[in-house]
């Protein structure tokens, strides 16, 4: 059972859509029961680092969300769900994250124009990766952000150039996320969704 984790931030049935036409069955859900049995969960997100934790704070879910990344199931995080998998964020004040993964989300202090918006190509970082398996580099792929993740580097999969190199794909064990919106990025973008259900399979 894959489960997109409602938490009152992001648009839901736009995700789900993308994932039902790879063949994905999603339930959108706020039950912790069904949550914590859950094959694999989806954490979408728009808005600010810092609502959108403390919505999830509030919605009592996070336990259930470290517990079920503590067991080896997989997590695929959506735009500002994949910046929440951070330890922080400086947006509006430094705001904690959920920890899964070491770095912090910056501010795009750059000379293009903020937010990023539009359409981007992939550079990959990790050729072989499984959840390449279905896309070229070069491919285009849909962003709407101000903030990108600062890390290491080596949970990047794949990356784009906005004046910047900015983390597109990341892949660390069982956690998996994405910057832009595959749900909104054509066939590119359900690709990836694609290959993302052969690897929870």
């Amino acid at each position: 059972m894959n489960i997109i984790i409602d938490y009152g931030v992001g648009n839901l049935d736009s995700v789900q859509n993308g994932f039902k036409f790879v063949g994905m069955d999603t339930l959108i859900s706020s039950d912790p029961a069904l949550i914590s049995i859950a094959t694999s969960l989806i954490l979408p997100g728009v808005g600010a680092f810092g609502d959108a934790m403390d919505a999830l704070k509030k919605s009592g879910l996070i336990p259930f969300i470290l517990e079920h990344v503590s067991k080896g199931k997989y997590l695929f995080g959506i735009c500002l769900g994949m910046q929440l998998l951070y330890e922080s964020s400086d947006e509006y004040g430094l705001n904690q994250g959920l920890g899964l993964l070491k770095g912090t989300c910056r501010y795009l202090d750059i000379s293009f124009k903020v937010p990023h918006m539009g359409w981007n190509s992939l550079t990959f970082n990790q050729p072989s990766n499984p959840l390449l398996k279905y896309i070229n580099e070069r491919d285009y792929v849909y962003f709407v952000h101000s903030y990108y993740v600062k890390s290491s580097g080596q949970e990047i999969v794949a990356s784009t150039q906005y004046e910047i190199n900015i983390p597109a794909i990341v892949m660390q064990k069982n956690i998996v996320a994405t910057q832009f919106h595959p749900e909104k990025s054509g066939t590119v973008g359900l690709k990836i969704l694609k290959a993302y259900g052969e690897l929870i399979q």
